[in-house]
């Protein structure tokens, strides 16, 4: 067992130090009547993720890791059901709902977070900042509770070498909060727009948009060039310039713009699926992120799932690089105080099912 927690933490550490194959971006669509949906991506080019959905009942003890590999820091219980989805192992959940409504996910966040050191001392009151998610969702139902409680604890890193990450929170008030962690101290931005990527910082992600006050959705209307009659080749011209690269910073203003372009829609489930739509944009190929002699072959995709969370109804959504179709979750049809702990591979085949059509 000791070996095979050395395995699972050096296989952590490796996918937090390689800078150019994580990367998330997250998105916040609300319906007509003012249900809350929050969608994102989960990308890692190297390998597959083995990532798995995670049913946590009420009443389910974990510890958290501590520097070294070992499960003997903070103990904590959940007060809340819910439903995670997990990367490389069952611990470390990156996205998930608890059935108080309250979301909670994490995103690479490489060279610019610093977390506290770790204090032996203070083992009792530390997590490690993979485990936050599920401490989280186990323990809370609103954001404010959740950030009142945070202050309170001590967030490290399972390997010092490893890069840091940072968090998104939100809750069925609507409230929505970035979470981030520099020279020890964690730092909470209020997040109304509802996007959130990667390095740098939240703050300079916001100030960016800026630079791009220029774009706008339709198309350009025809001007003149001294004498010269100009126009638009086709529609959509008023975002001519937007960046399509996948840089954090590309992608977190392409998110903005996508978003806040897309029409309300009617339902949640409506929503949900004009979600996946706007996140097709930011599904990045294998191939794009490493040179040729380095490629990996062996997964289809370096954006390994999406997501989807209505929050109102307690419904979390998801797809995956190995099959498109969309799978859902609900919550509500859960028990939490008779359901056993489980954690199931989101792709029990890995292979895109193709329905053939019959012609009569």
């Amino acid at each position: 067992m000791k070996k095979l927690i050395s395995l699972w933490i050096t296989i952590v550490v490796i996918l937090f130090q390689v800078q150019v194959s994580e990367a998330c971006t997250g998105i916040t669509l609300t319906t007509k009547d003012n249900s809350m949906i929050l969608a994102r991506t989960i990308e890692w080019g190297g390998s597959d993720l083995n990532s798995q959905y995670v049913v946590v009942p009420r009443g389910y003890e974990q510890y958290s890791y501590i520097p070294g590999g070992k499960l003997s820091g903070m103990k904590f219980t959940a007060r809340y059901g819910y439903i995670g989805l997990s990367v490389e192992q069952k611990e470390f959940v990156a996205e998930g709902l608890n059935e108080a409504g309250l979301s909670a996910g994490l995103f690479y966040f490489p060279g610019y977070g610093r977390y506290e050191n770790y204090d032996p001392r203070l083992k009792d009151s530390s997590i490690a900042d993979l485990q936050l998610v599920s401490w989280i969702l186990g323990n809370f139902s609103t954001v404010d509770e959740a950030m009142k409680a945070i202050k309170k604890i001590h967030i490290v890193p399972i390997d010092p070498r490893a890069s840091t990450v940072h968090w998104r929170m939100a809750d069925i008030t609507g409230k929505q909060i970035v979470l981030e962690i520099v020279d020890g101290q964690p730092n909470f931005y209020e997040n109304t727009l509802g996007i959130l990527t990667n390095s740098p910082g939240f703050d300079w992600h916001m100030t960016n948009l800026n630079n791009y006050i220029n774009l706008y959705p339709g198309t350009t209307n025809p001007r003149t060039l001294g004498n010269i009659k100009l126009s638009s080749f086709g529609a959509g011209s008023g975002f001519l310039g937007i960046p399509g690269d996948v840089t954090p910073p590309s992608r977190f203003i392409r998110a903005a713009f996508y978003q806040t372009s897309s029409p309300q829609k009617e339902t949640a489930i409506e929503t949900v699926i004009q979600s996946f739509h706007i996140l097709n944009n930011f599904d990045i190929p294998i191939g794009i992120e490493f040179s040729e002699s380095e490629t990996p072959t062996d997964i289809p995709s370096a954006t390994q799932w999406t997501s989807s969370t209505d929050l109102t109804h307690r419904v979390i959504y998801y797809r995956t690089m190995y099959n498109s179709d969309i799978r859902c979750i609900d919550l509500k049809a859960i028990d939490f105080n008779r359901v056993k702990y489980q954690a199931v591979p989101l792709d029990l085949i890995k292979q895109q099912p193709i329905q053939p059509v019959r012609i009569n």
